[in-house]
């Protein structure tokens, strides 16, 4: 206690009051002073022993207070250190102990208290979100189970502060985003599984309860399965899917390639064509444009496949038709294109085979389809020569009626169409001078595809180079004879200007008619007598004619056409009677600008 204070003057004057009265009560009875001493120094032993026990009391209370206040402080750091409340500092300073410990205690409390109550908010913060990141990482990853959040805090996750709050906070943002995304594409999964069963007419419930049963849940309570298996068996089923409906589209485009084929062979009505436009249609469309439901149907197949199989009876009792009636067109295609056919499948050696059942007529029609391709390619890399022949043979078919036309007499008078006439002629004329240049071009061109083709341009079955050879000797032999009749008509002018020179006279009209009838055929000769003279054919003058490919290929194969006769001999012109000579100087040397003028 300390001295000087007012309990302390207090005490002490009770004690020297009651000391006093002892000391009186002693001297009353009559104690002697070495009893005195010792009773004194009992009371003295016995009041340190109550003040050794009030000491030992308070020293105790002072640490408990001191142990609560550490205790106090030390849950106060441990309660910052986890919240990572920076903002919370210690209230006392211990550098500074006048504060008691009371006080201490008293200003710690309620600190370690409201921290207490937030790290119980943290806590419940913490268990939310770790809950539904623990619900999402299970729907990941297949299972719906999960524990409670507040019992996976370990030792190690015991930082409850905003930074770790935040960062599972954005973890749990990822997981949101990455579930949203999985579930988006789960759902375009489902879609693209529910669009190809419609096309496939498959059961798209089975098919997609195949995968996961989730999916096809349409209820709120039952969510949808967005694991990593859901999401392969729907990739796989999906795959599994277009696969199948790349096998049923091949399988279709077959069908309907098969029905094109027997619908021109058994020349089928475009109402029964009809029926199956459907699939020619949707065969004509890329894979990822069939949308339309059941079009790929096994349904449709086998409908497909039935109407093949009934066409296909049909045309095996029809087979010996068809089999002729293709040779036909191959031979059609053969005479358009001059090249020759086949003479294997000829329609009597067809007929012949069939009868006898040495061939199977399946086998043959085949054969003939063949042919029928080989035909239309061979015709396709012979397409410039034959455009170049037919403008040589138009070239020779303009030629020859500028023949006819000079050999017109009345081709200048005046009358309808004349003028057109004329035009026509100068045309012609300019058209015949690139003949030779046309021939010369064609067989260069000929040459260079035989040599490309590694074999002979047949033109019907002759070699065109040996036409256009032949013909290219015939049209110089001709344009020989030509000059040739020019050099003799010129010496028949001379002869007759000699005899009129000798007779002094032109002859008479009854004796100009008796040459015009020696003209029908026969001429006088020095006796009186009447000699064959060769005949023009059609009115034109005797010559070579050159032979075109179709003249050509008509005398090779016996095919009855027009054919001019052609006259090799040299002509006696001194006994043809003048009047034909001037019609053939009219064909040949007065018309002006003619090409055949020397």
């Amino acid at each position: 206690m300390l001295a000087g204070s007012p309990s302390s003057v207090r005490t002490a004057t009770t004690c020297n009051t009651l000391l006093k009265e002892l000391q009186q009560i002693w001297m009353d009875i009559g104690e002697n002073d070495a009893e005195k001493d010792r009773l004194l120094m009992e009371l003295e032993r016995e009041c340190l022993e109550v003040y050794r026990r009030k000491v030992d009391e308070a020293a105790a209370t002072k640490a408990r207070l001191h142990q609560s206040v550490a205790a106090k402080e030390a849950e106060l750091a441990t309660l910052i250190a986890s919240l990572g409340d920076l903002n919370t500092h210690f209230p006392l300073n211990m550098e500074n102990k006048s504060s008691s410990l009371k006080a201490q205690l008293a200003i710690v409390t309620p600190l370690v208290e409201d921290l207490k109550v937030k790290k119980e908010e943290r806590i419940k913060q913490f268990a939310d979100i770790k809950s539904q990141i623990e619900k999402i990482n299970g729907e990941i990853l297949g299972y719906s189970q999960f524990v409670d959040s507040v019992g996976l805090l370990t030792l190690e996750e015991q930082d409850l502060s905003l930074r770790k709050l935040g960062e599972y906070q954005s973890h749990l943002r990822t997981l949101q985003k990455e579930k949203s995304e999985r579930l988006h594409k789960v759902l375009e999964h489902v879609n693209e599984v529910h669009s190809m069963c419609s096309v496939l007419g498959l059961d798209f419930g089975k098919t997609i309860s195949d995968v996961h049963p989730s999916l096809e849940g349409t209820s709120l309570e039952q969510a949808t399965n967005i694991s990593d298996g859901t999401l392969e068996g729907l990739a796989n089923a999906i795959l599994k899917l277009k696969t199948e409906k790349r096998v049923r589209l091949q399988k279709l485009k077959d069908i309907a390639a098969l029905l094109s084929e027997l619908w021109q062979i058994m020349d089928t009505t475009r109402e029964e064509k009809s029926y199956f436009s459907r699939i020619t249609s949707v065969t004509r469309l890329p894979e990822s444009e069939i949308v339309e439901p059941t079009a790929l149907s096994l349904e449709i197949i086998q409908q497909a496949s039935q109407e093949v199989e009934r066409l296909s009876k049909l045309k095996a009792g029809r087979m010996k038709e068809l089999v002729m009636k293709r040779r036909s067109e191959l031979e059609d295609i053969c005479f358009k294109t001059h090249i020759e056919p086949d003479p294997s499948t000829a329609i009597d050696k067809s007929n012949a085979m069939i009868d006898s059942g040495l061939l199977d007529p399946s086998e043959l029609l085949s054969n003939i389809e063949a042919q029928i391709i080989k035909v239309k390619a061979e015709a396709l890399s012979r397409k410039e020569i034959m455009d170049r022949i037919e403008r040589w043979l138009a070239a020779c078919e303009e030629e020859n009626w500028l023949e006819d036309y000079n050999l017109d007499q009345n081709r200048y008078s005046a009358g309808r169409g004349v003028h057109l006439s004329l035009k026509r002629a100068e045309r012609a004329r300019i058209t015949v001078t690139k003949i030779p240049a046309i021939v010369d071009n064609l067989i260069c061109k000929t040459i260079s595809w035989e040599d490309d083709k590694k074999k002979s341009f047949l033109y019907d079955g002759a070699r065109l180079v040996t036409i256009l050879e032949e013909y290219k000797l015939t049209r110089m032999q001709k344009e020989e004879e030509k000059k040739r009749f020019r050099d003799q008509k010129k010496l028949q002018d001379l002869l007759l200007k000699e005899r009129e020179s000798i007779y002094g006279s032109k002859p008479s009209p009854r004796r100009s008619s008796s040459f015009r009838m020696a003209g029908n055929g026969y001429c006088a000769n020095g006796n009186g007598s009447m000699t064959p003279t060769p005949r023009r054919s059609s009115g034109r003058t005797p010559s070579m004619e050159p032979m075109t490919p179709r003249s050509y290929s008509s005398r090779q194969n016996g095919y009855s056409k027009e054919m001019r006769r052609l006259t090799t001999g040299p002509l006696n012109f001194v006994t043809i009677p003048k009047e034909d000579t001037i019609s053939f100087s009219s064909v040949y040397g007065s018309e002006p600008g003619s090409p055949l003028q020397s």
